[in-house]
């Protein structure tokens, strides 16, 4: 019951607020596919792909595991 009232709170906040959120997360997911998939981590590709975690899990994947290149 509680998530449901969250996601009824959730749709009474402002436009912007969502579509700033949205923005938000479209950039640091595709930021951490295009690494996932670059340094063939098919694992963190799929996680990230699935999961929507409004950008969270991707910037820990890019501050903590991504392969990074010299």
């Amino acid at each position: 019951m509680e998530l449901l009232s969250l996601i009824l709170n959730l749709s009474r906040l402002h436009p912007l607020i969502l579509v700033v959120i949205t923005v938000w997360s479209i950039v640091w997911k595709g930021l951490a596919l295009w690494h996932a998939a670059r340094n063939n981590q098919r694992n963190w590709f799929a996680a990230i792909l699935i999961l929507n975690t409004v950008g969270i899990l991707d910037i820990l994947y890019l501050k903590l595991w991504r392969v990074k290149r010299k």
